[in-house]
């Protein structure tokens, strides 16, 4: 596994070079215990994994949990968590990078806030990405003190016939995944 900080980038291949066909985003947090007023029984903060595809520099598709795959099926969301309690991932996205279409060219992964709640509210947040053979390939962690209700976790971009990973890791805000084009465009 790497650890991948802001504005390093990973080639999405195999030991021997081969592009991988696949990979796994998964997106895990838990609530801040001291998040919320003393005594308040503050509510459970409710993230949302997305991924959000461009083609040439305009909006293609998006996944997230009230659109659970892309047109061409390649990018799919497996269900929501509001809550963050458990171990593992909370939420989790697939990407078949063999079938993504080919004028899809940047794949961003973002999380997102529903309830409004900044990322003050949360620990231990990461977004991850593991490889059809479940090796953790890398794994961007989100620390605590962003301000926004949302965040940029990733980018996947088409390189020729393979992809690469740039860890981005920006505070961004927004609360509906559907609402988060705009704020998305600085980054493809």
């Amino acid at each position: 596994m790497i650890e991948l900080t802001k504005g390093e980038e990973l080639a999405l291949t195999s030991a021997d070079g081969t592009p991988l066909a696949k990979v796994l985003m998964g997106l895990g947090w838990d609530k801040e215990k001291s998040a919320g007023f003393i005594g308040s029984g503050a509510p459970d903060v409710d993230l949302d994994a997305s991924a959000v595809a461009f083609a040439g520099g305009q909006y293609a598709d998006m996944v997230f949990y009230n659109n659970l795959q892309t047109r061409d099926e390649s990018v799919v969301h497996l269900g929501d968590n509001q809550s963050g309690r458990g171990e593992g991932d909370d939420e989790v996205i697939t990407v078949d990078l063999a079938r993504v279409h080919p004028k899809i060219d940047t794949i961003l992964f973002q999380v997102s806030s529903y309830q409004g709640h900044t990322l003050e509210w949360v620990r231990n947040a990461y977004c991850r990405l593991v490889d059809e053979h479940d090796t953790e390939l890398a794994r961007i962690t989100l620390t605590n003190g962003v301000k926004e209700t949302g965040a940029v976790m990733a980018r996947i971009t088409r390189d020729g016939p393979q992809w690469k990973l740039k860890a981005i890791g920006q505070g961004i805000a927004v609360k509906v995944p559907s609402e988060s084009v705009e704020a998305l465009r600085p980054f493809v």
